[in-house]
């Protein structure tokens, strides 16, 4: 049933008319509990908070099916008000961001300008930005353009799917730019072609990319919720020495809040991802695909006073 209901969410989460029809109707559906608001200044107001409890924060601002190059200059000019609002309210927080929301699928020279503006200001305010995952589509031009930009700037990495086949040898080819790199399960509906379809083989991949990162010394994200995962990271960092400035864990906005301060507590690193806008559509449907135990919460928030 669970597996059923992922494919579901998925499916509804590619939906361009339900996307561009949620956008229009506004923060509904429970999406208040994964989603910072709508406007930039509520979302630098919640990593204040955040950062008062100790976290550290990544700020992405929610943007899919980006297909003309004014809206793809305006998410890029967006970015930049994000960057400049972290360093003007001294918060501690990255910027994450999607090559697609850039102009990835109008042109490679588009893309790539509007990186250059965001990265240039970025460098300017001391703000590190992540270009996040996408479906399996988009991954080779993804790594590529992240390889070309990392021979630019020092403010930037990437993040690799543990569900892909790929993963393992993107690592490889990687390795020579010393990234840092943030590790996820994935949450785009894969055929099987090109990624795991079963969680075991998933959480075994995801195991072994997180040690061949850190045992080369390269800085590592562990983006998981999942406790098995989280152990697991503790016990390799442990036998082998490994200092904590070398790796943090990373959990999503509005999802298991007690176990991210339980961890926090504990002396490790911990960032939040904080999502915020008006297209949250497709980002809340992922979450719901990732654990579909929050569908119980979404029903109560619709129906619910």
């Amino acid at each position: 049933m669970e597996k059923l209901l992922r494919n579901f969410f998925l499916f509804l989460a590619s939906n361009k008319q339900l996307t561009k029809a949620a956008k229009r109707y506004g923060m509904k559906f429970g999406a208040s509990r994964f989603v910072a608001g709508a406007t930039l200044n509520g979302a630098l107001s919640t990593i204040k908070d955040l950062n008062n409890q100790g976290f550290s924060v990544t700020i992405d601002h929610l943007g899919e099916f980006v297909d003309n190059e004014v809206e793809a200059v305006e998410m890029a000019d967006h970015c930049i008000q994000a960057i400049k609002g972290i360093a003007r309210d001294h918060l501690e927080s990255q910027l994450s961001l999607k090559l697609t929301s850039m102009g990835l699928d109008i042109s490679h020279e588009l893309c790539l300008a509007n990186m250059r503006r965001i990265l240039d200001t970025a460098k300017e305010h001391g703000v590190f930005i992540t270009i996040d995952a996408e479906d399996h589509a988009h991954t080779e031009a993804t790594l590529d353009i992240f390889k070309e930009l990392k021979s630019e700037y020092d403010n930037i990495g990437t993040v690799v799917q543990a569900y892909l086949y790929r993963t393992v040898d993107d690592l490889e080819d990687l390795n020579p730019y010393h990234p840092r790199l943030r590790i996820v399960k994935g949450a785009y509906k894969e055929p099987p072609e090109v990624a795991f379809p079963d969680k075991k083989d998933v959480d075994q991949n995801f195991k072994n990319l997180i040690t061949i990162h850190l045992l080369r010394g390269n800085h590592t994200a562990i983006a998981t919720h999942d406790d098995e995962i989280i152990r697991f990271t503790k016990e390799l960092v442990r036998k082998h020495n490994i200092g904590k400035d070398q790796f943090e864990f990373q959990m999503l906005y509005g999802i298991r809040p007690e176990r991210q301060r339980q961890i926090l507590a504990e002396g490790y690193n911990m960032r939040i991802y904080v999502p915020y806008g008006e297209d949250w559509y497709g980002y809340n449907i992922r979450r719901l695909a990732e654990r579909p135990a929050n569908v119980a919460f979404v029903l109560k928030g619709v129906f619910g006073k």
